[in-house]
């Protein structure tokens, strides 16, 4: 026997009870950073008054993820202790469905009680907060919209992987763990496909970038660093929020540069050079392909070790189950898999911020002018209210990208 249940629940318990801590405690330290001026940095940027409505904004979302988080634990504890998980189990097992489709109805329950839980709490974020600040854009028909076409891609593309891992953990025997490794690695590169083309249009308008100056310095500066770039496009992303942003997304031939239309209006032709040079820098440095690698050895050690503890009695008994199934060890074994998925995900901020930093560098050299990225950085965190001194602490945790002063300093330092 690999652990107890006993041994399961305290893991388990302390793993998100020490996570709740812990992002609290983060989150305080990071109000706590607050109390610094405006940095001198930023004084042609941000006046006073849009400081203090960046230091308000940055009050009210820690605040709302303090009872998001509290009102998440109590209701994840709830549920648990009260047999919520056996009681699901005994309605789904009642249909007397094969292994397969009652695994499928099992955590589309769960699921279900999950978003009708959240809900709330995200037409608060979207309607209340954001529209409070003058980011919201989004209007109730487009929010219902996106929330069926979220729920029908999710229950099609996911309940198609879910299927596939279900009946090769199922019926796969000794060797089921690679071939569900094989099967979501396949799924994840046909999903880096399909994503640009067909599901982010369900969402949003693509434009291809018209032709005139922005386009043509775009293309030079493509072909100044070897990069073969045939589609630029601009998204609407002004209908849902007035944030800006630009990305990179697909891979082969399917890649694509997107500009939101609201970063096209607030930067000039070489600040948003310096936005798509930071962004091929990743695809040049190979960013984006070790990603992916790492994600896919991720898959791996998790499926091994899902093939360790999927049928483990301890397991079953700690959430009060009576029976051992596929579809519910997956389910509990991602709440044991917890701490380590802590661990793993900080490992992959920190590597994450490092390429951040080289994609900097990469656009500054390539550019051979650092002023259009800081410029662009600038402008980007006072639009989007950016918080300027966040916590280390906090960094260390959540971001995925190093503080804008940091990287500001760094680029200077050039």
């Amino acid at each position: 026997m690999l652990f107890s249940e006993y041994a399961i629940t305290l893991i388990i318990l302390t793993t998100l009870t020490g996570s709740y801590l812990i992002n609290n405690i983060a989150d305080f330290l990071n109000l706590g950073n607050l109390n610094h001026p405006l940095p001198e940095e930023f004084k042609d940027h941000y006046n006073n008054q849009k400081y203090i409505e960046s230091q308000t904004y940055l009050k009210a979302n820690t605040k709302f993820g303090f009872i998001t988080s509290s009102v998440d634990l109590a209701v994840v504890l709830l549920f648990w202790f009260s047999g919520g998980f056996q009681a699901i189990d005994s309605f789904v097992r009642s249909f007397h469905f094969n292994s397969i489709i009652t695994g499928l109805f099992f955590t589309g329950i769960l699921l279900t009680l999950k978003l009708i839980l959240y809900l709330p709490f995200t037409i608060y974020a979207t309607f209340v907060i954001e529209e409070k600040f003058g980011f919201n854009k989004t209007t109730p028909i487009l929010f219902v919209t996106d929330l069926m076409k979220s729920i029908v891609l999710s229950a099609v593309l996911g309940g198609l992987l879910l299927s596939v891992i279900l009946g090769f953990l199922e019926f796969g025997g000794r060797f089921a763990w690679i071939m569900c490794w094989t099967a979501s690695a396949v799924f994840l590169l046909a999903v880096q496909y399909i994503v640009p083309t067909w599901i982010m249009p369900l969402f949003n308008k693509f434009s291809p970038l018209e032709d005139g100056p922005l386009k043509e310095a775009i293309i030079n500066y493509a072909e100044s660093i070897d990069f073969s770039l045939s589609n630029i496009f601009v998204m609407d992303g002004s209908k849902r929020s007035s944030k800006s942003n630009a990305f990179f997304t697909g891979f082969g031939k399917n890649k694509r540069i997107v500009l939101f239309d609201t970063l096209i209006k607030e930067q000039t032709i070489e600040e948003l050079v310096s936005i798509l040079a930071h962004e091929m820098g990743h695809f040049k440095r190979k960013h984006i392909v070790k990603r992916m690698l790492l994600g896919i050895f991720q898959m791996g050690f998790i499926f091994y070790l899902i093939s360790l503890f999927i049928s483990h009695e301890g397991l079953f008994h700690a959430f009060f189950m009576t029976d051992v199934s596929i579809y519910a060890g997956l389910i509990f074994f991602g709440m044991l898999y917890s701490p380590i998925d802590l661990f793993i995900s900080i490992f992959f901020q920190i590597s994450s911020r490092k390429d951040e930093y080289e994609a900097d560098r990469f656009a500054a050299e390539t550019i051979q002018d650092t002023k259009p990225l800081i410029n662009a950085l600038k402008k980007l965190a006072a639009h989007n209210l950016s918080n300027l001194t966040p916590h280390p602490f906090y960094v260390f945790l959540n971001y995925s990208h190093p503080p804008v002063l940091a990287r500001i300093s760094t680029l200077k330092a050039l």
